[in-house]
């Protein structure tokens, strides 16, 4: 077996690894297939023997090509630029597939992908490697040009805005979470009549114009409107997941890992007693978003 066969080999040993680091860094699936051809083009024009440690050499790798695709990201708030196509070790990559997303999205929580799109690219980097793959704060702190002190306080920082904090009583959070929950499984599944009873006889829905589908604010009052609205919209909840929103249970919509819209529920005796559908691009800046523990 000569060289350059068996250091592919070994990348591919790696690959499942280094897309599940470039998937939380990015948000993703495309983007983090780029950044993972991306390293496998780094490695294949580098000397391979003077590589002592490939595994960690990927893993920096990956991770400083991903942070250049942040810094890209938000410097011209725009998407990252593209990656010229090129050919990949393991054959063409996939075009964008809505459903891995969604399923990649389910496996590491849309909560989460939508508070790390709020840190800065070095919180991220340092927080994704050190809490979720365990690289220590020694080998984050070159990559992001700083002390491994001043590492580990990006990643706490990080780790405050990922977990957030609500002011209801773990009780009341417990209860407010499996009615939000059930109503999420009755839309996706367009069970009306579940909703219904999940709903107050009185709900009101409110949504800002540009959450749609009218072009101005949509006002629904009553179980029955609402409900049917809710069944119909089994499609737009595929991207849709449970979330803390400023502080209670709530759902967020994010797909490709971006915030979309928020849905805030006002719960009062175990009913919806009204929704918000928040899709406003400055609207949303001011929602507090953060992920629900298991």
């Amino acid at each position: 077996m000569d060289e350059s066969t068996l250091l592919l080999e070994r990348f591919e040993e790696d690959r499942t690894r280094l897309r599940a680091v470039a998937y939380r860094m990015l948000g993703s699936a495309s983007e983090a297939d780029d950044a993972v051809q991306e390293t496998w083009l780094r490695l294949s024009g580098a000397d391979a023997g003077a590589i002592g440690n490939l595994r960690g050499w990927l893993t920096t790798v990956v991770a400083r090509v991903c942070l250049n695709m942040l810094r890209t990201r938000a410097s011209r708030r725009e998407q990252p630029l593209d990656v010229p196509d090129r050919p990949d070790p393991a054959g063409a990559r996939e075009e964008y597939d809505p459903e891995e997303e969604a399923l990649l999205a389910d496996s590491v929580g849309l909560a989460l992908l939508v508070v790390l799109d709020t840190l800065t690219p070095a919180e991220r980097l340092a927080f994704v490697l050190h809490d979720m793959f365990a690289v220590p704060f020694d080998e984050i702190a070159p990559m992001i040009e700083r002390s491994p002190a001043a590492a580990r306080q990006l990643a706490s920082r990080a780790r405050r805005r990922v977990k957030g904090a609500s002011p209801l009583p773990e009780a009341d959070l417990a209860r407010r979470r499996q009615i939000v929950e059930a109503f999420l499984a009755a839309s996706r599944g367009g069970d009306f009549e579940a909703l219904v009873t999940l709903l107050d006889a009185d709900v009101i829905l409110r949504a800002d114009r540009a959450a749609g589908p009218t072009p101005a604010p949509l006002l629904l009052r009553g179980a029955h409107k609402v409900g049917k609205g809710a069944s119909m919209a089994a499609e737009r909840v595929r991207f849709t997941q449970p979330a803390l929103v400023n502080g209670s249970p709530g759902l967020v919509m994010a797909p490709g890992g971006r915030l979309f819209l928020v849905l805030a529920f006002t719960i009062r005796d175990d009913k919806v007693a009204e929704i918000d559908i928040i899709a406003d691009a400055d609207r949303l800046e001011r929602v507090d978003v953060a992920v629900l523990d298991a």
